[in-house]
C-alpha cells in the first residue's frame, strides 16, 4: 500500500548526509541520461501561486512530481512518488524539510566539487529556514571553523546564529555587513528572495566558492553583473531550468554578455566530462535553482527507510 509520511516522519528519517548521497547520485543518472527533468511550472493567481516540479528516475523505479502552494498565509509542499513501472503511488511525503534539505544538500555537492579543499570559513545571506540546510550541508563537505552570516532582522539573525552554533558545534557568527559576509570567506552562499544584488564583486577574494540558491525566478537577484563577471566556471543544476528561471543569469543571457554554452551542469562535473575548478585562484559559481528530480531521489530513500522503520500511514488509494 502507498505511504503518507508526514513532516515528522520525514524528520525521524531525513539526515544530511542522506539527501547529499541523494542528490548528487540524482545529478549522476541525470548526467548519463538516465533521468529526467521538467524545469518548474507555476500557475499564478492573485491570492495564490501552484509549482509543481516534475521528473523520472528510472533506475529507482521512480516517476513523480512535487507540487506546492505560495500564499500570503505559507507555503505548503508535497512530494507524490509513483512507481515508473506500473504508474502505481508509492509515497505522498510532506516536504517542506525534504525541500530544506535537499536545497541545501545541492549547494553541499557542489561546494564538495567545486569549492577549495582548504576552505574554512563560509559566509552566509540569509537567517531564515533555507539558511539552514545551506550551513549544514556546506559544514559536511568542509571541516569549517567559522560562518559569518547576514540578514535583515538583527534580532532574528541573532537567534538564528545561537542556534546554528548549538546544532553544529561551530562557530556561526552574526555579520554587521554584506561586505563583512564576504571578505574573508572562502565560500559565500545566498539563499534570499532579494530582488536587488546583494553583495559587490570587488569583496570577493580570489579562489572563493559561491552558491547562488535563491534566485528561482525573474523578479530575484542575489548576483549582479560585477560579481558574474568575476565567476569561472558558471554551474548550474540543469541548464533547462536555468534558461527559464535563473534571475541572475537571464539579464546578461538577454544582453548577450553571457552565452547559454558558458554554462556548465553539476551533473556533467561529478562525473568528469566538464572541469569544475582548475585553479586555486577561480571564483566559481553554482547557480541552485531546484530540481524534481532531488525531490524524488530522496524521497525514495526516505520511503524505503520508513518502511523499514515501521513510520507513516497507509493510504487507501492509488496502489
Amino acid at each position: 500500500m502507498p505511504l503518507f509520511l508526514s513532516e515528522e516522519d520525514v524528520e525521524k528519517l531525513l539526515t544530511m548526509p542522506l539527501a547529499l548521497a541523494a542528490v548528487e547520485a540524482a545529478h549522476l543518472d541525470l548526467a548519463s541520461m538516465q533521468a529526467c527533468d521538467v524545469p518548474r511550472q507555476r500557475t499564478r493567481l492573485p491570492q495564490t501561486t501552484l509549482h509543481i516540479l516534475q521528473g523520472a528516475l528510472p533506475q529507482l523505479d521512480a516517476i513523480g512530481y512535487k507540487a506546492y502552494t505560495s500564499n500570503r498565509s505559507g507555503v505548503r509542499f508535497l512530494v507524490h512518488l509513483y512507481r515508473a513501472s506500473d504508474g502505481s503511488l508509492r509515497a505522498v511525503l510532506e516536504a517542506d524539510r525534504l525541500g530544506m534539505m535537499r536545497t541545501g544538500a545541492a549547494s553541499g555537492v557542489a561546494t564538495r566539487w567545486l569549492a577549495r579543499p582548504d576552505a574554512r570559513v563560509a559566509g552566509v545571506f540569509g537567517a531564515g529556514w533555507q539558511a539552514e540546510g545551506q550551513i549544514e550541508a556546506i559544514a559536511a563537505v568542509r571541516p569549517l571553523q567559522r560562518v559569518k552570516v547576514y540578514a535583515r532582522h538583527a534580532g532574528r539573525l541573532a537567534a538564528f546564529c545561537t542556534k546554528m552554533s548549538e546544532r553544529l558545534a561551530l562557530e556561526v557568527i552574526a555579520a554587521a555587513s554584506p561586505e563583512e559576509v564576504v571578505r574573508g570567506s572562502d565560500i559565500v552562499s545566498t539563499v534570499t528572495t532579494s530582488a536587488t544584488p546583494l553583495f559587490n564583486g570587488e569583496w570577493l577574494a580570489p579562489g572563493t566558492h559561491i552558491n547562488a540558491a535563491g534566485s528561482n525566478s525573474l523578479i530575484r537577484r542575489e548576483l549582479g553583473e560585477d560579481v558574474l563577471k568575476r565567476c569561472s566556471p558558471i554551474v548550474v543544476d540543469s541548464l533547462a531550468t536555468a534558461l527559464c528561471e535563473a534571475g541572475d543569469l537571464l539579464p546578461l543571457l538577454e544582453k548577450g554578455r553571457l552565452q547559454a554554452r558558458q554554462l556548465i551542469e553539476l551533473g556533467d562535473v561529478i562525473c568528469g566530462r566538464q572541469t569544475g575548478r582548475s585553479t586555486p585562484e577561480e571564483i566559481t559559481l553554482f547557480e541552485s535553482q531546484g530540481m524534481a528530480v532531488q525531490d524524488l531521489a530522496l524521497a525514495v530513500r526516505l520511503e524505503a527507510l520508513a518502511r523499514e522503520r515501521g513510520l507513516g500511514v497507509e493510504l487507501p488509494y492509488g496502489g
